[in-house]
C-alpha cells in the first residue's frame, strides 16, 4: 500500500500558519497535483511528505505507518526540485547513479536502471555532459532520471517545468504521463500552472492560504467548483462573478432582471443575495436583442489567436464573453 494521508496537520513557523487543519489522502499508484496561487502552501506540503519540514501539529500516514518522526532517507521518496538541484561537478550519469551508490547497489542492476531512463528520457549520448553544458529542457530530463531511478515507491515534483519554455512544457508533461503509467507511483505534483494540473493530473487540490478548498478530477474542479475561489481559480480567462439579488425566481444583475428557472430555485432556496458565475466560453452574445437577452456595452477586446475576449459592461457590471469570431467593436451595443 503506497497511500498518503493527512489528518489534522499544521505548519507553522513562529506564529505565521502556512498549512491549517489539512486532511487530505493520495491514493495509492495516482496523480495527484497540489495546485494554487503562490504563497498557499503547497510545496510545504510537498516538504511534509518527503520529511524535509517538520510537522507542527497532527498526523501523516504513509503506507499506512505513522511518518510524523520518520527520517527523510527511510521515506522511499524520489523528489525533483524547482531548481533541479543536480551536482554541477557530476556528469549526467553520475548525477543519476548517484542515489543508487548510495543505497549499496552496483553492478549489472545499476547499470540497467541507469540506461534504462537514459534511454526513456532520451539522454542517450548526454551522459557525459556536466549540467551547465546542458540546456533547460536537458537538466530538467536529467533531474527526472535521477528520481525515476530509483523506482521509489513515491514520487514528489515541485513546479520541475516552471523554467521550461511553451513547448518544451507540453512535451514534459507527456513525458511525466508516460513515466508515470510505466512505474506506478504515488505521485505528488505542485504547481501553480493550472493548464498543468488539468493536463497531468487525475484529482486536483486546490489550496488557498493554508487550507484544501476542493479536491476532485480536473473535471469536476472545473465544472462543479465547491466555492467561489476555486470557479474564480480555474479557467483561463477567469469565471465571470459578480454579486446579485434575487427576489423570488428574479435575478437583478446590476438592475436588469433574469428569470431563474425551477431547478435553479430549488438550491438557492430562501437566500437573497447571491453570486452568479458564467465562465466567458459560455456567455453568447448577439447584434439582435432577443426574449430572454440583457443589453450591454463593449469596452475592449482582445485577440487570442484562434479566438476574440470581448470584455462589455452591463451598467457598472465589467463580464467576458469568449467568441469565435471577431465581430463587435469598442462601444457596441450588445445583447448576453
Amino acid at each position: 500500500m503506497k497511500s498518503i494521508r493527512f489528518e489534522q496537520a499544521c505548519k507553522a513557523y513562529g506564529k505565521n500558519m502556512v498549512v491549517k487543519d489539512l486532511n487530505l489522502e493520495v491514493r495509492e499508484g495516482e496523480r495527484l497535483i497540489l495546485l494554487g496561487p503562490s504563497g498557499c502552501g503547497k510545496s510545504t506540503i510537498l516538504r511534509m511528505i518527503a520529511g524535509l519540514e517538520e510537522i507542527s501539529k497532527g498526523n501523516l500516514y504513509m503506507g499506512g505507518q505513522l511518518m510524523n518522526e520518520v527520517p527523510s532517507g527511510e521515506r522511499n521518496v524520489a523528489m525533483v526540485f524547482q531548481n533541479y538541484a543536480l551536482y554541477p561537478h557530476m556528469t549526467v550519469e553520475q548525477n543519476i547513479a548517484y542515489a543508487l551508490k548510495v543505497h549499496k547497489m552496483a553492478g549489472e542492476e545499476l547499470t540497467e536502471r541507469v540506461q534504462s531512463v537514459l534511454e526513456v528520457l532520451e539522454l542517450k549520448g548526454l551522459e557525459d555532459r556536466k549540467p551547465r553544458e546542458l540546456s533547460g529542457g536537458q537538466r530538467q530530463r536529467a533531474a527526472l532520471a535521477r528520481a525515476v531511478v530509483k523506482r521509489a515507491d513515491y514520487f514528489l515534483l515541485d513546479e520541475p517545468l516552471s523554467n521550461l519554455d511553451a513547448q518544451l512544457r507540453v512535451h514534459a508533461r507527456k513525458e511525466l504521463v508516460k513515466i508515470h503509467e510505466m512505474y506506478h507511483p504515488t505521485l505528488v505534483y505542485v504547481t501553480h500552472d493550472q493548464v498543468e494540473a488539468m493536463t497531468v493530473g487525475q484529482r486536483i487540490a486546490l489550496l488557498y492560504d493554508g487550507k484544501l478548498q476542493m479536491i476532485d478530477t480536473p473535471s469536476n474542479v472545473y465544472n462543479k467548483p465547491a466555492n467561489v475561489f476555486t470557479a474564480r481559480f480555474i479557467g483561463s480567462p477567469a469565471t465571470n462573478i459578480v454579486e446579485v439579488g434575487c427576489d423570488g425566481n428574479i435575478l437583478f444583475l446590476s438592475g436588469k432582471k433574469m428569470v431563474l428557472p425551477d431547478s435553479w430555485m430549488k438550491i438557492i432556496g430562501e437566500r437573497r443575495q447571491l453570486y452568479f458565475g458564467i465562465r466567458p466560453e459560455h456567455v453568447k452574445l448577439r447584434h439582435k436583442k432577443t426574449e430572454k437577452s440583457l443589453k450591454g456595452v463593449v469596452k475592449y477586446i482582445e485577440d487570442y489567436g484562434g479566438r476574440m475576449g470581448v470584455y462589455f459592461n452591463i451598467n457598472e457590471v465589467e463580464l467576458l464573453a469568449i467568441c469565435e469570431e471577431n465581430k463587435f467593436l469598442p462601444n457596441e451595443t450588445v445583447y448576453f
